[in-house]
């Protein structure tokens, strides 16, 4: 070969001829998909390995079956806050195990606003799009545009998207019954966000009608049926540091109009309320009650035992997951709801007074 000449790469038609099969014989022997006798894979293997082949290229092979083997998943959010959220590495570990330890990889996306484009240049096969997003109109319509298969978790059960869910507004009434049989009437809710503009501060009532995050509307009615007149103040995120600024503000009050309980849409959101009730001197239970909503293991509990809804978050996961193989395989999938189980613990209390 002369010197500077690119050295020419092993092909699997090389192999076959040098183990005196078949091409397709040898395509068997390596996919290990078809009757090839023992000696027959053998002689092919120890040809591959003679001259350096690795194997067909995957490339190739997506371009055959008009698929990337690649199943993408959407948060609304940069990676490094997502993965803050002990819900999102629940429910992406059950995405995971619903999609097989034999099926696709997955792609992690993100839709953070109208100037992104990973969801609408990224090659998958389908998507599953995570929960609580202020903008799930705009990737739904995006993918759906493309012809791509949708799931949704937490979303909006649209025309032609799947969603695997909660019964979010049931969960919250419950809640909110629990703190109405302990007396409570004065009761806050500090919300997630409302909306694309994830604006932080109180919800005017004229304003609830216009929130366009499917969860965040969902579980704030439940909480309306219980207390109608409930004040609400929307966080940018489900993040600690929002709750704690946003119980700031509720209980900046004289104390014969303070909320004597705050309900929290995450748990997250719950330790940044006991967090500033600390900070101003304001005991937990006793003189204020605080509801989280999630059931996931929170850093920064080691005093209490939050009294919150428990979400099956793996089992939505893995719904989602096995939706998508279903998606893929052309069978009819239908949207899933499942009810969330209150755990009573030591955060909330009697009114006082």
């Amino acid at each position: 070969m002369n010197e500077g000449r690119q050295a020419h790469r092993a092909t699997l038609a090389d192999v076959a001829a040098r183990a005196g099969v078949s091409r397709s014989t040898a395509s068997l022997a390596f996919s290990g998909a078809g009757p090839v006798s023992d000696e027959t894979r053998s002689r092919v293997l120890a040809a591959a390995a003679e001259l350096d082949y690795g194997g067909p290229d995957p490339r190739a092979r997506s371009l055959r079956q008009g698929r990337s083997g690649v199943v993408g998943v959407v948060f609304d959010e940069r990676l490094l806050q997502a993965f803050r959220d002990p819900v999102n590495i629940g429910t992406l570990d059950g995405i995971v195990e619903g999609l097989g330890v034999d099926s696709n990889g997955i792609l992690l996306l993100t839709e953070t606003g109208a100037t992104s484009e990973s969801v609408r240049s990224a090659v998958v096969d389908a998507a599953v799009i995570m929960g609580c997003s202020p903008h799930l109109g705009t990737i739904i319509a995006s993918l759906r545009q493309r012809g791509i298969p949708v799931v949704s978790i937490e979303g909006d059960e649209e025309d032609g998207v799947v969603d695997i869910g909660l019964d979010n507004a049931g969960a919250a009434e419950e809640l909110a019954r629990h703190l109405a049989g302990l007396g409570h009437r004065r009761v806050a809710t500090v919300t997630l966000a409302i909306d694309e503009r994830r604006a932080s501060g109180p919800i005017a009532p004229d304003a609830e009608s216009g929130i366009t995050t499917v969860v965040t509307a969902q579980r704030l009615a439940g909480v309306r049926r219980v207390f109608p007149d409930a004040a609400a103040y929307a966080c940018a995120d489900s993040f600690v540091e929002g709750g704690a600024a946003a119980a700031r503000v509720l209980l900046d009050v004289p104390v014969e109009e303070r909320p004597t309980a705050i309900m929290a849409q995450s748990d997250l959101l719950a330790v940044g309320v006991l967090q500033a009730a600390d900070e101003l001197g304001i005991a937990v239970p006793r003189e204020l009650s605080v509801t989280g909503f999630d059931g996931v293991r929170i850093d920064g509990l080691t005093r209490h035992d939050l009294t919150t809804m428990v979400q099956p978050v793996a089992e939505k996961g893995r719904a989602a997951g096995q939706a998508v193989v279903a998606l893929l395989a052309g069978d009819e999938v239908e949207s899933r709801r499942y009810p969330c189980v209150l755990h009573a613990g030591t955060t909330t209390a009697v009114a006082p007074g």
